[in-house]
Order: C-alpha cells, then sequence, then structure tokens
C-alpha cells in the first residue's frame, strides 16, 4: 500500500475525484445555489407575517421531516458518539442561530442586499482555511480579499433606507455570514473525519428545530393569523432550500474542498436580485451591480491560487483551497 500523503483531506479528495462524477457534482452544486436564492424570496414573502423565530421554527420542523425521510431512504448511519457534541454544535448554528439572524435582517433589507452580505462568508471560509489548516496567504488572497471587502461596503451603502441607515439589518447578516463560513468548516471537518453527510444534515435539522422550541408560542399565534400564502412559502423553505438544498450541499461538500464549494454560492446574489426584481418588484440599483460585481471579482483572485500545478501525471500539492 502506498503511503498516504501528508496533504489535507480536502485537498486530495479535490485531486481524486473520477471525471465521471463532476457533472453530478456540478449539478447538485446548481441545485443549492438555486434553491438558496430563492430562500431569500421566500423569507421576504413570509417574513411580514411570521416572527423571525416562529418563522424558523415552522421552516426547520418542516425541513426536520423532509430530511429525515430522505435519511430513511438513503440509509442512516448515525456517528461516532465523539462527534455527537460537533454534530449539535454544528445543527444548532447552521439551522438555528443563521436562520434567526437572517429573517431578522431580511425585515429591513432587501432580498438581494441580504444575499449579497451573507455571501461575504465564502471569503471567510477561504482565509480561516488558511489560518487553522495553515495553507498560507497568496498574493492573490491578499489583493482579492480587499477587492471582495469594498464589494460589501458598496453593498451596505445601498442598504440606507429613508429612515436611514440600517446598522442592525447589516449586523444580523454579518452574523449569518459567520456562522455560514464557520458552520461550513465545521462541517467539513465532520465530513472529513468519516460522518455520513445525509445523516448529518438530518441530526442537525434536528437539533436547530429543538433549539427554536422557545418560539413556538408565537407559531402558534403568528399561524393564525398569517394568510395561506405566506405559509405556502414557509412550506417551500423548508422543503426545498432547506430539505433538498442542504442535501445537495452535503454531496458537494463532501467531495470538494471547504473553498470550492462556498466559492460555488457567489452565483446566489446575482439570482437572488432578478428572483426579487421579478417576484418581489424589488428593482436593483446600479450600486447592488457594483457591489455584487466586486464581490465576485474578489473571489474570483482569490480563487486564482486553485489552479493546479501538474508533474507528470499527479497533482501537485502547491494546489490549496
Amino acid at each position: 500500500m502506498p503511503e498516504v500523503s501528508p496533504r489535507p483531506i480536502s485537498t486530495q479528495l479535490e485531486g481524486d475525484q473520477p471525471r465521471g462524477r463532476a457533472p453530478l457534482i456540478l449539478l447538485a452544486a446548481l441545485v443549492t445555489v438555486v434553491l438558496w436564492a430563492s430562500a431569500f424570496i421566500g423569507i421576504r414573502g413570509a417574513g411580514p407575517h411570521f416572527d423571525p423565530g416562529a418563522l424558523a421554527l415552522l421552516r426547520m420542523a418542516i425541513g426536520a421531516a423532509a430530511l429525515g425521510v430522505i435519511a430513511l431512504r438513503h440509509g442512516i448511519r448515525l456517528p461516532a458518539r465523539r462527534h455527537w457534541p460537533l454534530v449539535i454544535v454544528w445543527g444548532i448554528g447552521w439551522f438555528c442561530v443563521y436562520n434567526l439572524a437572517l429573517n431578522s435582517a431580511e425585515r429591513t433589507l432587501d432580498a438581494g442586499t441580504a444575499a449579497m452580505v451573507v455571501n461575504l462568508a465564502p471569503l471567510m471560509v477561504v482565509v480561516f482555511s488558511g489560518l487553522l489548516l495553515r495553507e498560507g496567504f497568496p498574493k492573490t488572497l491578499m489583493v482579492g480579499a480587499p477587492v471582495a471587502f469594498l464589494g460589501v461596503v458598496l453593498i451596505g451603502m445601498n442598504s440606507a433606507t429613508s429612515s436611514g441607515f440600517d446598522v442592525t439589518g447589516l449586523l444580523l447578516a454579518l452574523l449569518a455570514a459567520v456562522m455560514y463560513a464557520g458552520c461550513t468548516l465545521l462541517q467539513k471537518h465532520l465530513l472529513s473525519a468519516g460522518v455520513d453527510g445525509t445523516t448529518l444534515t438530518w441530526l442537525g435539522a434536528v437539533a436547530g428545530t429543538v433549539a427554536l422550541l422557545p418560539w413556538l408560542g408565537s407559531l402558534i399565534g403568528d399561524l393564525q393569523t398569517a394568510p395561506l400564502d405566506a405559509t405556502l412559502w414557509v412550506v417551500y423553505l423548508g422543503i426545498f432550500p432547506t430539505a433538498i438544498a442542504f442535501t445537495t450541499w452535503a454531496y458537494v461538500l463532501q467531495r470538494s474542498t471547504a473553498g470550492q464549494t462556498s466559492a460555488t454560492t457567489y452565483i446566489v446574489p446575482a439570482i437572488a436580485i432578478l428572483m426579487s426584481w421579478i417576484i418581489l418588484g424589488e428593482v436593483p440599483t446600479p450600486l447592488m451591480f457594483v457591489g455584487g460585481a466586486l464581490c465576485l471579482l474578489g473571489v474570483l483572485i482569490t480563487r486564482m491560487r486553485r489552479r493546479t500545478v501538474q508533474t507528470g501525471s499527479r497533482v501537485s500539492p502547491r494546489v490549496l483551497e
């Protein structure tokens, strides 16, 4: 047996993927970003009629039930006992704290702006991967990070409303981005440790649902007053952007590096802006386009270092996330 390479597991995965699986990974990534983009629209549609905690609870209860069906069909493989604390922390962070922060942020931010601020997270994943995985900080990262940060500043300027600059909404969206980045890194760690992706997603959704139970009273009251279309939006959020999209996300993350997977979500802002324009009538401003373009450009620059250097038939160890 050949000796195992000292490269990080995530790097080995990228170099060793069968080419025949690439279209499936690409399709799963596309499903994820489209459904996640639609989530920003769904939250805006249901948000006025549900408390942020009540909305998150109903969404996650539906999502956990749908994920339970998916896990049963896939085959439940429970993680080792030592992984359970991290699974619970990951589930509460992703499915409770992230949802609460995003739902609250979208009460004052439009869908496209919230989507783009939250999508600062992939840049965070790259930075913390460099710190935690000791992958270093190439010059391209040092150039791309300020460019993407400038894009976020421009997006923040666009969040000013007639009542003034909405600092609270931006901070909540930023909290969602931090949770997004941290949970992506933690999920990648768990997947690399051998935890089954489908089972992990289901268990995390259950943990998030339990953490949201304090909002049960608000949910019961909101269900009595909310119009049917708002409730149907929440049902949609639970089945599609939660159950289906998080399943495809785990599939991609298990077969790609954390940086590569998270960077694909930079398509989300553009799709969210288009959807919010068509469905919600939120006309995008030139500043939103400029800020989004700078975010995309910044991440593109940081990812230029991902180009592999071939040495014979092997992938050079210089390939990083």
